[in-house]
């Protein structure tokens, strides 16, 4: 949840099924928005009951401000059996919980037939260019994206790999059902009628490796990979989804095959110009579009590729390298306390940089980890959509390869007050190593 607030994001929906009491706990502490969903649109006596469980449950977390009462039940959504499961399904909604109201996360253009003539609040699943013309046809039914994008990228690849089963790191390619994020966001942030959006999905996550399929093991989906590590899309919505200052400059610079050679370099940011320079050359300077990107088609040679921004007069600057060779291990804990309850638990981020403290993008070094104290590391993971490396190792035995720069571990606790020190050691390479705190409440 921290990373989708950094991220801008405001709301989350618990695609498709309950979510955990943790969840929505984390959701109520930091002030995210949730979309609490029924796991299908069904009015048997099981689903009722677990839709009178689910609001039983969570009606009493400030966080929920929505309900949903199911999910593209494409055989019955548009039809009068349909309508009728919806109306039961509501009418139990406001039985329990009358402070608030529901939607149905549909995959319909503009159609009103079934589900949507009594649903309070309309929601969309992709189908964005048909948002205007419903909104025209049914002007006093609110309306929400309950799940907008698809975008599929894999996190530092810049070229569509069907071999490793990677896709290009950009806002370029969606399934034909989707979206790219401008496509719809635009639609969002200029149309007042819409309520916002959802994005599927904020993390990669196992299965669905859309547009593959085995051995790529999870999808490509995520503005951030399964680390929570960020991909380029990322800042695409956190230039229009906060007020922070944001500036970030892609791809990676390190590419000695292709000297001379054009590279496709992106821009995101919301500033309201940006000017590019490759070792102090001025490649020219462009106005950024509201909602969009900027880009640049730059001949490669090695050095520094800067960006220099103004926003309302404040000058912003970003810029990529091209490193050296990966020299050193760096470890980034989330937290360095920890409560000695023998359940809390740090995620730590891994980096492979050179000499200079630069993370090494292309880097994929093995990296092994020693753990001591009353600890236990409980996984390991990369990101790497296309990884066969275990989560989970034998005591003793943990280790995870690095994708492009960067790798991770997780702690948790154990019931003894005191220190725990982790390393991090890869062949050749400057070992990282962190000392973690346990405490008593």
């Amino acid at each position: 949840m921290k990373q989708l607030k950094r991220l801008g994001s405001n709301a989350y929906r618990t695609s498709h099924n309950a979510p955990t009491p943790e969840l929505l706990e984390a959701c109520d502490s930091l002030g995210m928005l949730v979309l609490d969903e029924q796991r299908l649109l069904n009015s048997s006596p099981e689903y009722i009951n677990q839709f009178e469980r689910l609001i039983l449950r969570d009606r009493n977390h400030p966080s929920v401000f929505l309900w949903s009462i199911g999910n593209e039940e494409g055989w019955i959504q548009k039809t009068e059996h349909g309508k009728k499961i919806a109306q039961t399904l509501l009418a139990k909604q406001k039985e329990l919980d009358p402070s608030r109201t529901s939607t149905y996360a549909a995959d319909m253009g503009n159609e009103f037939n079934g589900v949507n003539e009594v649903i309070p609040v309309r929601g969309f699943n992709y189908r964005q260019f048909a948002v205007a013309d419903y909104h025209k046809d049914h002007p006093n039914q609110p309306l929400i994206g309950t799940e907008m994008g698809s975008t599929v990228t894999t996190r530092g690849i810049y070229e569509k790999d069907s071999i490793r089963a990677y896709v290009p790191d950009q806002d370029i390619t969606a399934p034909w059902w989707a979206s790219k994020a401008e496509d719809w966001w635009k639609l969002a942030a200029e149309n007042d009628y819409w309520q916002g959006g959802f994005v599927w999905t904020g993390f990669d996550y196992r299965g669905e490796p859309t547009p593959y399929k085995w051995p790529n093991v999870n999808s490509h989906f995520g503005i951030m990979d399964v680390c929570g590590f960020p991909k380029n899309i990322y800042y695409y919505y956190q230039s229009w989804w906060t007020d922070e200052d944001v500036l970030h400059i892609s791809p990676h610079w390190n590419w000695p095959e292709k000297i001379g050679k054009p590279i496709d370099v992106w821009v995101n940011s919301n500033a309201d110009d940006v000017e590019l320079f490759l070792n102090g050359k001025s490649l020219g300077k462009k106005v950024m579009p509201r909602n969009s990107h900027l880009q640049w088609q730059v001949n490669y040679e090695p050095g520094t590729l800067e960006a220099i921004g103004y926003k309302k007069g404040k000058k912003i600057t970003s810029k990529v390298e091209t490193t050296d060779q990966v020299v050193n291990v760096v470890m980034a804990p989330d937290k360095t306390t920890l409560m000695a309850d023998g359940t809390d638990a740090t995620v730590i981020n891994i980096s492979l940089t050179d000499d200079k403290g630069r993370e090494v993008p292309i880097a994929d070094n093995m990296v092994k980890f020693y753990l001591t104290g009353d600890a236990k590391i409980i996984g390991v993971g990369n990101g790497d959509p296309s990884s066969h490396e275990p989560d989970k190792c034998k005591d003793g035995a943990w280790q995870r390869s690095a994708f492009n720069g960067k790798c991770q571990i997780i702690i948790q606790a154990g019931k003894t007050a005191g220190s725990i020190k982790l390393e991090a050691k890869s062949n050749g390479l400057n070992s990282g190593s962190t000392i973690i705190n346990l405490v008593k409440s």
